[in-house]
């Protein structure tokens, strides 16, 4: 793998953004005379990946079948999954994992009968069998590790860390025709250049966007960039109204969004008021174990009832050595800041988890323009519907990452090299003496996000979120064409942009359903099939 400076490669067969799961292990399967440029805004660990603690969902115990497993993930999405999504990606689950486990990634081992080590298997919210893979409590950080050290001994492979894509570049046909995507502009965010990088394909593997919430457990760059770039180029959006909200997030004035696994439930940890009363019975016949957007609304119900800010979740009633074996992460966090959850309930609060809509792909990863790919968090493929069930997004990752690199490897061949591209042009612009502009907006859009667009929403909350997220995408237009573009000034251009699309797609569900819960429709509507939420831009 080479690392260039300003003047590296400029032209790639295949521009691959982000540098999680999908978009590593995409690069991995490529062939090898595949000429890849790994474009990512930070450092190649910077994805939600690397933070995944729970693990990843596949049918590997001869008492689980795909059946059950594609059940669970039907009845978690509340009528909205496509079923042939579902179906494809829950089969190809098996050989996901094993493709891991041949490049490394060495999961938590249980010993059998027979005195022969598999893959030990938790339970997890929504799931009816332990059918959970991971390691430890921290699956995440193994997994994009071992999928990092295996790309970096590619010679094929260009990474470009600390470069943010800034737009899609597609060609120009007769009358003003778009055509396919031919690459991508990217600020290098060191050297304060954006440059073009031609691609005979492109992959958005940039993950969500649920830094548009004031709280969420998501790292800093999780803002959208992909599904904000890909609806400026043409793509169709669907979906975008179901957020999930993680029930539970450490709650510590010191602690930055750390996210409390859900195997503590799916291992009996309970959900507790101030006073130590349990009330999840209440909510749904599953308790701790009920799917998140019950168990987040809930906390959210007891939280706002009582004017409290936090409830609790106590694993304590397990023993030092399975806590310590099971949830070291977890344990070594608290303790930082004196929770010590061998004797002491940890203090939680819902944040923003994960976009389960996204761009629309088909499950090869194709999207709507030809040369341009999705995978991953950024996609919509119908596997998760109104609610992604716990574990099943980083299995979504692997397998249709599999899939677009079979399809891209395929059609290479028949694919001309990009045309000359046009250098960025800065002559009109200038540098900005007035970064307060993106900061305090920046602030005021996660705000207004969460107050009125949260877990719990209104026809008049959204109305009121619409009006003022129009006036910060005018001012943020009129600052964009008039100065030199910066990486703050790129994500609150794109964070507007997804928070449009989320309060537009909230605004014409009028019922409640998975993840979208509104006060004025309490209820799903029965009176038709459930629809997906599709958006079109105006010009494709």
């Amino acid at each position: 793998m080479t690392n260039p400076g300003i003047t590296g490669t400029e032209e790639f067969d295949v521009l691959i953004i982000g540098s999680g799961a999908a978009g590593l292990g995409l690069a991995l399967e490529l062939p090898p005379h595949v000429r890849i440029g790994l474009l990512t805004k930070g450092a190649a660990a910077d994805s939600n990946t690397y933070y995944a603690q729970g693990g990843i969902a596949a049918v590997l115990d001869d008492t689980d079948t795909t059946e059950s497993h594609v059940t669970d993930t039907l009845k978690a999405g509340g009528g909205i999954c496509d079923e042939d999504a579902v179906r494809f990606i829950v089969e190809h689950g098996r050989a996901a994992i094993e493709r891991l486990i041949d490049l490394g990634v060495g999961f938590s081992q249980q010993e059998q009968a027979d005195g022969k080590s598999v893959p030990h298997l938790t339970r997890e919210g929504g799931h009816s069998h332990r059918r959970v893979v991971h390691v430890a409590d921290a699956t995440g950080r193994e997994v994009e590790t071992t999928l990092i050290d295996r790309v970096s001994e590619l010679e094929n492979v260009t990474m470009l860390e600390h470069h943010m894509a800034v737009d899609l570049i597609r060609e120009t046909g007769a009358e003003g025709h778009r055509g396919r995507c031919i690459g991508a502009y990217a600020l290098d965010i060191k050297h304060e250049t954006v440059r073009a990088y031609g691609a005979k394909a492109t992959v958005l593997a940039s993950g969500g966007a649920c830094k548009v919430y004031l709280y969420t457990s998501n790292p800093d760059g999780a803002t959208g960039d992909g599904i904000a770039i890909a609806w400026r180029a043409g793509c169709r959006v669907a979906n975008m109204e179901f957020t999930q909200f993680h029930p539970t997030c450490l709650y510590h004035p010191d602690a930055k969004s750390f996210l409390i696994t859900e195997a503590v439930r799916g291992e009996g940890g309970k959900l507790l008021l101030p006073d130590g009363s349990r009330f999840m019975d209440r909510f749904h016949e599953m308790a701790e174990l009920a799917p998140r957007d019950v168990v987040a609304r809930a906390i959210d119900h007891e939280m706002k009832r009582l004017g409290v800010e936090s409830l609790f979740l106590d694993i304590s009633h397990k023993s030092p050595e399975f806590i310590n074996d099971h949830f070291p992460t977890v344990q070594e966090k608290c303790l930082e800041f004196g929770i010590d959850i061998t004797t002491d309930p940890i203090p939680v609060v819902p944040a923003a988890h994960y976009t389960c809509g996204g761009v629309v792909t088909d499950l090869s990863g194709r999207t709507d323009i030809d040369g341009l790919y999705a995978a991953g968090e950024v996609a919509q493929t119908g596997l998760h519907g109104a609610n992604r069930m716990a574990s099943n997004s980083l299995l979504e990752c692997l397998v249709i990452s599999s899939a677009a690199a079979e399809d891209i490897s395929t059609s290479l061949t028949d694919v001309p090299a990009p045309p000359t591209i046009r250098p960025w042009d800065e002559s009109l612009v200038r540098d900005s003496d007035e970064d307060v502009v993106v900061s305090h907006n920046w602030d005021e859009l996660r705000r207004f996000m969460w107050d009125y667009v949260g877990i719990v929403r209104t026809t008049k909350r959204l109305e009121r979120a619409k009006h003022r997220v129009d006036l910060l995408r005018s001012e943020i237009a009129e600052y964009y064409g008039n100065y030199r573009v910066t990486g703050d000034l790129l994500e609150l251009r794109n964070l507007t942009v997804v928070a449009d699309l989320i309060i537009r797609s909230a605004m014409m569900r009028t019922e409640s359903r998975g993840l979208h819960y509104t006060l004025d429709h309490p209820e799903p509507d029965t009176t038709r099939p459930p629809q997906n939420t599709l958006l079109v831009p105006p010009q494709r």
